[in-house]
Formats: structure tokens, C-alpha cells, sequence
């Protein structure tokens, strides 16, 4: 082997030799912090058959052990080519020849359009492993891995090459091979219920992100990031290595360099909020913004207009304005039945619907109003559905029933998405699809379902795992409801959820109606909370259990605390608050004893810093709480 290393910096470690099968020296790429370390190497396997390896460690525990790396490529090649005899069916990760290592370091700070912390860093060390299959030029790939404090990033990626341009991905079989005993909190699709298995005997493939217990105390989450032109991947456990995860794609991907896949994101972190308080390197993972001017990218809260006629907009807008809600929606069948192509999306097909009448009423409110529009209508008048909503004044679409998976389907929606953003539309995309973090790249792009919410109404256990799963990919919009009488739920933990969970485009009172509504004082909470955050914490929680989050707007914080199906009493202590300032809150807790029908408690205090709370919750329970420094 022959290795031409241009550069050489504190974070690149040249590992002696002695390493069993590894052959060629190993090469160590470690965090800015130095906690966290990646070694890639190459090993000898027996007929003379070498295949790419990687290891992560993290506070010298084993995180990721030797677990192989392979994208397999089958090309129509070229005649030049194919008298060469290049054979494309063999394994193409083998035996591949590194020509060339180049090594960078990085660290910004970006502001995004909407988030739940106003600046992000973003901080790496970066190597690029650049190889040629069988010392032949036609054929070049590199290995890209990025190591930040978070965690660890890798893809492969071609470079534009004038010989060999066109790559036919059939699978990529990268690997992740984790201690003896870890668990992983396994979901079948993007809106299953989670189960927490051990790596074996797994009921199918499991979505991403996905989520680890570590015997060592660690916690790791695998996602995928920059899923843009290529196939879902989600995981499987490998058939013949034990405790080991290795992805497996939707189908194929037809690509034309300079391509790279998608990241395979690997986060750590020692305790579980903490993957949550950095879910950010999603994010970082994905593209500057695209859009010059986002003036119109507006968050707000949203809620769904049940039954759709004028008299009933018209009492959603001003039940809006009452809860100061900034959107409407008008969900699926308002241009005719949804999942026929013969539907014109641009012509309301139900009585008593005065759509012009209805935006003009909410645009001299303050509320803007969302129309839903199913894909059949999206792939046949994608190419001016936009720019005629524009027109009508229309704020935002909700995409339905996308199909989602292959690559035909990922390149459809990510064009849709832009084409939304041409014609300033902003964009919700519901059923199983999730993000990877291209909302930095389109911040037009303001949630996602691809998530168990009340639209199904899980119990509070599920509720309290989605924090620390789903939630790391994006925001998700779980539909909060709080009047319906399926919530399986007490109404605090419903509150509590809008603090909790992120969305900038927050959906509340989902299956509710104005008339449901008779002046619960509880409800100034959600008509006081933001949906997008200059800080986040995460003060304490476990999957499955409980979480208590923080968020702050200015000077003011809004925090939510669930449990899962049991009670339990927790402290908290109040440190996330400005040292010397004095806060007046407002908690909102569970009480049957409150002789309304949600039976929530509207409690006031002084707090600061130095206070410790003890938060009594009751099973299925949850706790609000509003704190505003006081001048």
C-alpha cells in the first residue's frame, strides 16, 4: 500500500503497527475536544483480500468495535473500460488502493432561520480518504469523516470524474458493531411504537434515528443525515456477526458525480439528554440555507379547521387571535377526493367554502392559513401549484401521503420542497417520512409527521421515549390535542408537550373545536410559547421514563416535564437561570381536586437559581411551568 499524506495536525494520529490483520498504518481522526476518536484501517482477510474498518471510541470506552465499511457499485462501463476487463461484479470495496489523505479543520458558528438555539457551532476535524479501485484512475471514491465533539460522522463519496461519472449503487453494508449487552430502542417504521430489544432477533428493520444503551453507560444514536439524492437507509442486524447493525437501503441509487451518500451520523454522548441537546450535528451535516431572503419563513402555532365551510373557518380564526395562534389549516378533501389524479388543487370541490373570503378574514386578523394537499395533486401541478397559492395568499402547504423510501421518491420530495420555497411556501410533509437535517439547507421546510403522535394517541410512555429517538432527526409534528377525550393522557402532560417537543410550526388542538374550549385558565401557557428557541436544556430524563426540558426566548422560559405511565416525584433544580435575577412562574400541574374538567392547577411563585422544585407527578402526568424574569 502507499499513503501520500499531505498534511499532518494534532488531530491525526499515525497508530503503530500491531494490530493483528490491519494492514498499512491506521489512521486516528479525533474530536476538538479530544474525547472522542475514529480509527480507519484496512484488514487483510484470507485470500488475499483487504476490506475498510473503522473503531470509535469515546472517554476511552469502546463505542463502535471493528466493523467493516462497503458500498457495493455494479456500472455500466465504459468501452474503455470493459477492455480493460474491469470486472463490476466483484466486490467493489475490495482490495481498494489509498492514493491520498487530506486533513482539515473546521469551526463556524451559523445562525439558523428557526431552531431551538439561536447560534450554532459547527465544529469538526475532517479527513478525506481518497481511493482508486484496482490502482485504476476510472474508478475513485472517497471515505469523508468528520469527527466533532457530538460525535462521528462517515459517507463515501465520487468526485466528478471525466472517465466514470455515472455510479449504480445496488447496496451500501456499513456496519456498526457494538458491545455485547447494548439495547437499542427499535421502531419497524417512521410512525411505529418503539420497543427497547437487545441486537438480536429483531422483528425487521428498524428506522432511524436509532437509539442505544451502551452496557458501558454510554448512549449512541445512529441517524442519517443529508438524505437528499439517494435511498432510505434504515438498520438491520447483520446475519452472521453478533451485536452488530449494518444499514440496509430502500432499493438502489442511480448517481452522477461529484456525489457523495448520505452521512451515517454516529452520536455519543454519556448521558441521554445529551444526544438531545446535540441534535444539532444533524444539522450541521447538511448545507448552508439556499434561500437569500427567509423574511417570509414565519413560525407559529397551527390549528386544524374540523369541519370545513366559511362559518367555521371564520370561528377557528377568531378562536386563533383569542389563543394567539398564527395559522389555520385545511386538511385533505377540500379540492375533491385526494387520491385521485382528476382532482384540481386549485379549485375547492366541497359547499359552503369561501376560500377567498375565509384568507382575506384571517389576513385582516393576523392568521394565515395552511391548505393540505395530497401527493397525487403535488406530482401533477407541482410546477404552479406554488406560485398560484402564493397568489391567493396562501402561507403553507401540507404535503399527504408522500411515498417515501426509494430514491425516486427522496429526489420527488426534495424538489418539491424547493419548488415550494420558489414560490415562498412553506412546507409540512406528513405520513412516514422523516428529516435528515435538510431543513438548514431549506429552511422553508418547518416540520415533518413521520412520527406515533395523537393522531394515533400513544400512551405517555411512548411520549417519553420520542425525545430521545425520533426528535433527534427534526421536528416533528405529533398534532397535540388537549379537549378530545381519547388522550390517554392527563391534560398537564398534554401542556407540558409544546415545551418538550420542537416544532417551529407547532400544531395544537388538533382533533378540537373552538365550541370545546370554555376559558380553561391553564391554556395561557400554550397562548404564551413560541415554537422556535434562543437556548435549550434538557435538565433530566431517561427513555421511557421522564423528561424535564427547558427552553428560553429572551428572558423568559418555558419548561415542560412528562412521565411515562407511572407516577413519580422529581426535583428540579432551577440552575439554568440567571444567577442573581428573581423569575415569577406560573406552573400548571395535574390536580383532581381543580373543579374544572381538565383538573389542572394555575399556581404563581417567585423563583430564582438557587431553587429547588419537587415536581409530583401522576401516572401518565406532566407539569408546566412560564417563568419571566421580573426587572
Amino acid at each position: 500500500m502507499r499513503y501520500l499524506l499531505l498534511t499532518i495536525v494534532s488531530f491525526i494520529v499515525l497508530v503503530a503497527k500491531g494490530q493483528g490483520s490491519a494492514t498499512g498504518t491506521p489512521l486516528v481522526i479525533q474530536s476538538p475536544d479530544k474525547n472522542l476518536s475514529l480509527k480507519f484501517y484496512q484488514k487483510q482477510l484470507a485470500g488475499n483480500k483487504r476490506v475498510m474498518c473503522y473503531q470509535v471510541t469515546y472517554k476511552d470506552k469502546q463505542v463502535i468495535s471493528e466493523s467493516v465499511l462497503d458500498i457495493q457499485l455494479d456500472n455500466q462501463l465504459s468501452e474503455k473500460a470493459m477492455a480493460l476487463k474491469i470486472d463490476q461484479h466483484k466486490n467493489w470495496c475490495e482490495n481498494l488502493v489509498i492514493k491520498d489523505i487530506k486533513t482539515t479543520a473546521h469551526d463556524t458558528t451559523w445562525i439558523p432561520v428557526n431552531g431551538e438555539r439561536s447560534h450554532i457551532r459547527d465544529h469538526y476535524n475532517a479527513c478525506d480518504i481518497i481511493l482508486v479501485k484496482d490502482d485504476n484512475p476510472m474508478y475513485v471514491m472517497q471515505v469523508q469523516v468528520r469527527v466533532y465533539d457530538e460525535g462521528a460522522a462517515i459517507r463515501y463519496y465520487f468526485p466528478e470524474n471525466e472517465k466514470g461519472t455515472y455510479y449504480n449503487v445496488t447496496a451500501e453494508n456499513t456496519e456498526f458493531s457494538f458491545p455485547a449487552g447494548t439495547q437499542a430502542w427499535f421502531a419497524n417504521w417512521a410512525q411505529a411504537p418503539y420497543y427497547k430489544l437487545p441486537l438480536a432477533s429483531w422483528p425487521g428493520e428498524s428506522e432511524r434515528p436509532l437509539t442505544l444503551e451502551l452496557p458501558n453507560g454510554l448512549f449512541v444514536a445512529l441517524g442519517e443525515a443529508q438524505l437528499v439524492d439517494y435511498a432510505r437507509t434504515k438498520f438491520k442486524l447483520s446475519d452472521d456477526k453478533p451485536n452488530t447493525i449494518v444499514t440496509a437501503m430502500f432499493g438502489g441509487a442511480q448517481l452522477v458525480s461529484p456525489v457523495g451518500t448520505p452521512w451515517r451520523a454516529i452520536m455519543v454522548a454519556s448521558a441521554p439528554g445529551d444526544l438531545i441537546a446535540h441534535d444539532y450535528m444533524m444539522l450541521n451535516l447538511n448545507e448552508p440555507s439556499r434561500i437569500a431572503n427567509t423574511e417570509w419563513i414565519n413560525p407559529g402555532k397551527i390549528m386544524r379547521v374540523m369541519t370545513q365551510t366559511t362559518a367555521d373557518a371564520k370561528a377557528n380564526i377568531d378562536f386563533a387571535v383569542k389563543h394567539k395562534l398564527q395559522y389555520i389549516l385545511f386538511d385533505w378533501k377540500w379540492y375533491g377526493p385526494a387520491f385521485s389524479f382528476n382532482s384540481d388543487a386549485t379549485k375547492v370541490a366541497i359547499p359552503n367554502f369561501d376560500l377567498p373570503g375565509i384568507i382575506q378574514y384571517g389576513k385582516d386578523k393576523g392568521i394565515g392559513v395552511w391548505l393540505y394537499v395530497n401527493q397525487q395533486a403535488l406530482m401533477a401541478q407541482s410546477d404552479s401549484l406554488f406560485a398560484v397559492y402564493n397568489k391567493w395568499g396562501i402561507k403553507g402547504v401540507k404535503f399527504g401521503f408522500v411515498q417515501v423510501g426509494s430514491h425516486r421518491w427522496t429526489t420527488w420530495v426534495e424538489k418539491a420542497i424547493q419548488q415550494a420555497a420558489a414560490s415562498h411556501i412553506m412546507v409540512n410533509i406528513h405520513d412516514d417520512w422523516r428529516l435528515t437535517g435538510e431543513q438548514r439547507t431549506w429552511p422553508n421546510l418547518m416540520t415533518a409527521e413521520g412520527v406515533r403522535g395523537n393522531e394515533e394517541m400513544p400512551d405517555a410512555t411512548h411520549n417519553t421515549i420520542l425525545p430521545f429517538t425520533r426528535y433527534l432527526a427534526g421536528p416533528a409534528d405529533y398534532t397535540i390535542c388537549y379537549f378530545d377525550k381519547r388522550i390517554k393522557t392527563t391534560h398537564g402532560h398534554q401542556l407540558a408537550l409544546a415545551a418538550v417537543y420542537y416544532s417551529p410550526l407547532q400544531t395544537l388542538y388538533w382533533y378540537d373545536k373552538p365550541s370545546a374550549e370554555h376559558s380553561e385558565p391553564e391554556l395561557e401557557f400554550w397562548d404564551d410559547i413560541p415554537t422556535t428557541w434562543d437556548e435549550t436544556r434538557v435538565i433530566q430524563g431517561a427513555p421511557g421514563q421522564y423528561i424535564t426540558t427547558a427552553r428560553r426566548k429572551g428572558t423568559e422560559w418555558f419548561v415542560g416535564t412528562i412521565t411515562n405511565n407511572d407516577a413519580r416525584t422529581l426535583k428540579m433544580a432551577l440552575t439554568f437561570l440567571t444567577p442573581g435575577k428573581k423569575y415569577r412562574a406560573k406552573i400548571y400541574s395535574d390536580d383532581a381536586a381543580v373543579a374544572t374538567t381538565t383538573h389542572v392547577r394555575v399556581s404563581s411563585s417567585v423563583l430564582s437559581s438557587k431553587t429547588i422544585l419537587t415536581i409530583n407527578l401522576q401516572p401518565s402526568g406532566g407539569e408546566a411551568m412560564h417563568l419571566e424574569e421580573i426587572k
